[in-house]
């Protein structure tokens, strides 16, 4: 798939256009460049490894929001069978930013929710740019009730900057549909994976995020603001948005290290908006990995569980 290249993928663009150059010309006119295509093939073999091995918590962000990264519903068709989506809250309407439905994985019935963005001006607007209303959150829990009522596991794929933060959502009580969610997500009696695709913004992202096992891309983002929302805070300017990233320890491997999610899931090198179908087979095998170790468990030793690891997430220094 091509895609502009992010600021820091600009090295490799270039070479990767004078390889492309030089292919056509050895083909044009007949010419045998195989030496000089062989070096400049190693050349950047060594370039893309010495950027993507060294990501900054800020580039890292900069692939999250990548347009062309696959998006909730491009996971869903491509990992799960037979998606039969859901719609509207029962109380006001259905929230097209969270899609969700009924699903198979593996042969597994489940229920699957998520964030979706659009890559158009006309799928953003549809989309909300993937920040729920308050009736996005109530679909879900009422989504992830119908889940415990037949025993399905739920499968959340987060995808958010956040909630959607306008007059109407707060007239509807965006608050509370999140808070309850909060509430409600620690006492469902079956297993909850959660997945952070790109972005994982805010209560916009952990209104879905109370789960058993909490999962990220390699190259997502998890945190309770933007970095250019706490640079806006802390340094009066969004430029400081990269230091933001690096002192908030918001990226996968970070997360991981903290206790904060339980696994990262690999991404093909460059991202997954470079492949998705390789981005999903990996979400596809951590997913089924992580549903299978928790079927194994009973309703009370799961809730137990889900207890102690939101009691033990973190660290904390003490002066």
């Amino acid at each position: 798939m091509s895609h502009k290249p992010l600021e820091f993928e600009k090295p490799i663009a270039e070479l990767e256009g004078e390889l492309q150059k030089m292919r056509d010309k050895a083909n044009s006119q007949n010419i045998d460049l195989s030496s000089e295509i062989t070096a400049l093939e190693n050349k950047l073999a060594e370039t893309r490894n010495a950027i993507y091995e060294n990501l900054s918590p800020w580039q890292r962000v900069q692939i999250a929001r990548h347009t062309n990264r696959p998006f909730m519903l491009d996971y869903v068709s491509q990992v799960f069978d037979e998606f039969c989506e859901l719609h509207g809250d029962r109380l006001v309407g259905d929230d097209k930013a969270m899609p969700g439905g009924l699903a198979k994985l593996a042969g597994r019935s489940c229920v699957v929710i998520g964030h979706q963005k659009g890559r158009d001006t006309k799928e953003n607007l549809e989309r909300n740019f993937g920040s729920a209303h308050p009736e996005g959150y109530r679909k879900a829990l009422r989504l992830m009730e119908m889940a415990e009522k037949f025993g399905l596991p739920v499968v959340a794929l987060i995808d958010t900057p956040g909630a959607f933060p306008g007059i109407g959502a707060e007239e509807r009580n965006i608050a509370e549909a999140i808070a309850r969610n909060l509430r409600e997500m620690m006492s469902l009696r079956v297993p909850i994976v959660a997945v952070v695709l790109g972005e994982g913004g805010s209560g916009g992202a952990l209104g879905i995020g109370v789960a058993d096992r909490i999962l990220m891309m390699e190259n997502a983002y998890y945190s309770v603001i933007s970095p250019e929302g706490c640079a806006a805070i802390l340094w009066k300017h969004r430029k400081h948005a990269p230091e933001a990233a690096e002192a908030m320890k918001i990226s996968a491997p970070d997360l991981a290290e903290l206790g904060v999610v339980d696994e990262v899931i690999a991404e093909p090198q460059g991202g997954a908006h470079r492949d998705h179908l390789g981005a999903a087979v990996n979400l596809r095998d951590a997913v089924q990995r992580q549903l299978d170790a928790l079927a194994q468990m009973d309703p009370g030793e799961l809730l137990e569980q889900r207890y102690r690891k939101f009691r033990s997430a973190g660290q904390w220094l003490e002066s």
